[in-house]
């Protein structure tokens, strides 16, 4: 698995889940647990990570929306 973005903003996970969603690509988020830990203040980011296999059409779905600013600049170079 490879990861796509890293935010503490619920908003931008459950956007980029429903785009991958509606293409039929599966994503895993990572570290949500940790908001047990912290007492949900959102200080620790999540994780948002696919399939390598799916990474090319993962960047194109996103290029061009609100969320290419919040990928990590290293998965839309790859």
């Amino acid at each position: 698995m490879i990861e796509v973005m890293r935010t503490t903003n619920p908003v931008d996970i459950s956007y980029i889940e429903a785009i991958l969603k509606d293409a039929g690509i599966h994503m895993a988020v990572f570290d949500s647990n940790i908001s047990i830990v912290e007492g949900s203040i959102g200080l620790f980011p999540k994780r948002v990570m696919i399939s390598e296999d799916d990474s090319a059409a993962v960047r194109d779905l996103l290029r061009g929306t609100e969320l290419e600013s919040a990928l990590l600049p290293q998965f839309m170079q790859a």
